[in-house]
């Protein structure tokens, strides 16, 4: 067992022991109400507050308490027990702006709904629910999609768009979310973990696409984080499922931190775009990253995707996934270099004059040595996917090739085998794929184990 697997499991273990004899404060005492329409931010956050002073428990009698962005302090726990519901407000004003980082740039943005910002040894647990009620903000976002689409900003729709997430772990550490929590409808990314370490999310049911299917309603976004573990979570999502993620492009470079010593356990991903992901933000790089005991259904159009751009640079090592099943994924695994141009490349045109100064972050040239993401010495091993249409698409860069993957135990049923580009040094054991067309494999590949095409 790694280093890092061993400290995540003693840490969950100690910080949930740490908190058996805390002090209660209960929210009502200080003014929250659990009538669905009284706005309790100021109650929940005076009760927060004053827990911080000793350490304590903000408990809530049953009810469903409206409420703007709220901030666990360190040494607090949120308790969201049973029939109990945090509803986030629909007024984008009950939302402060706030430094962050969003999609991989760092900018102002709205805060979450409930947030760990720059605090310690803090948590957010219960066998209750945090529902952001998020459709007006997914309305929102298409709208100025829409008028940006017609003028060639694509790319800057999803940073202008401010939308609330659901809960933001941001600059932290020491910090618990789980115990059977239930997270939906979020306005964003459902639980944004940023610039954090010792982190870790154990025990979340995520529904996001009801009322609807949210644009960018990510599940788990572990983002320039170290030390973080997730287990048993429970992800229907309109967006990636579990995802890692180290920055954009000229932004992500001068932060340079990367996501490392990462464990992701004991999961199904039952809805998302892809089930298990890298990217597309790659620029501070991955290391140490670990997935097992994954499951993935047919609703997941992509099982393992490793997405970048050639602007965004990057790299990702000592990557393991392993024990993962797959039943009715179309594809199995997809590596994209160059995914979704017209999201990733940020171009202003010369008829917008006047614009926010992160569009001049995104659109900051990155040279060409530098752009290109590097993944290498990535090990996949017992994998199994029936009922899929295509097992492998992967497409890197001729002049960075995908280099030392290595592949064993894989038992794959699809419709056709797919290709394989750009790729060195991989090599497949126990290859089982049961397929009517085979693997191509490009004349830039150096690929073994896998049956050559016809």
């Amino acid at each position: 067992m790694k280093q890092a697997t061993r400290w995540m499991l003693a840490a969950a273990l100690a910080l949930g022991a740490s908190r058996g004899f805390a002090a209660d404060f209960n929210a009502a005492k200080y003014g929250a109400k659990g009538d669905g329409v009284t706005m309790n931010t100021a109650a929940i956050q005076q009760a927060i507050d004053a827990a911080a002073k000793e350490h304590g428990t903000v408990v809530f009698p049953a009810g469903t308490y409206l409420t703007g962005s709220v901030f666990v302090k360190s040494g607090v726990t949120l308790r969201l027990d049973k029939g109990v519901t945090l509803l986030g407000s629909q007024n984008i004003k009950d939302y402060p702006v706030m430094p962050s980082r969003i999609a991989g740039i760092e900018m102002s943005w709205p805060a979450a709904l409930v947030n760990v910002y720059k605090q310690e040894n803090a948590a957010v647990v219960g066998e209750g629910t945090i529902d952001g009620d998020g459709k007006v903000f997914w309305q929102a976002y298409w709208d100025l999609r829409k008028d940006y689409n017609a003028r060639g900003l694509r790319w800057a729709s999803d940073y202008d768009a401010g939308r609330p997430r659901l809960l933001q772990v941001f600059d932290s550490s020491q910090v618990q979310i789980g115990g059977g929590l239930l997270l939906r409808r979020s306005g964003f990314w459902t639980v944004h973990i940023c610039y954090s370490h010792d982190v870790a999310v154990d025990g979340v049911t995520i529904r996001n696409n009801v009322d609807g299917r949210g644009p960018s309603t990510d599940g788990i976004d572990i983002d320039s984080s170290r030390k973080v573990l997730v287990a048993h979570a429970d992800i229907e999502a309109n967006d990636d499922g579990i995802v890692m993620k180290a920055g954009r492009d000229a932004d992500g470079l001068r932060v340079a931190r990367p996501t490392e010593d990462v464990v992701v356990r004991d999961s199904i991903v039952r809805d998302a775009k892809a089930g298990f992901v890298f990217g597309s933000e790659t620029s501070g790089g991955f290391r140490n990253i670990e997935a097992y005991n994954i499951q993935m259904l047919a609703k997941v159009p992509v099982g393992i995707m490793f997405k970048s751009a050639h602007t965004r640079g990057g790299w990702g090592e000592d990557i393991r996934l392993h024990d993962i099943d797959m039943d009715g994924v179309p594809v199995v695994m997809r590596v994209n270099m160059n995914w979704n141009p017209a999201y990733s490349y940020a171009r202003i045109p010369e008829s917008e004059k006047n614009y926010p100064a992160h569009w001049k972050v995104l659109a900051t040239p990155v040279p060409e040595q530098q752009g290109i993401a590097h993944f290498h010495d990535v090990k996949i091993w017992n994998i199994k996917a029936k009922a899929a249409a295509t097992a492998f698409e992967v497409d890197g860069f001729a002049n960075a090739p995908l280099q030392r993957f290595s592949f064993d135990q894989i038992d794959i049923e699809a419709k056709k085998g797919g290709h394989i580009n750009d790729a060195q040094d991989w090599r497949f054991a126990n290859l089982r794929l049961r397929s009517d067309v085979p693997i191509e494999v490009g004349k830039a590949s150096s690929v073994s184990g896998v049956p050559a095409s016809p």
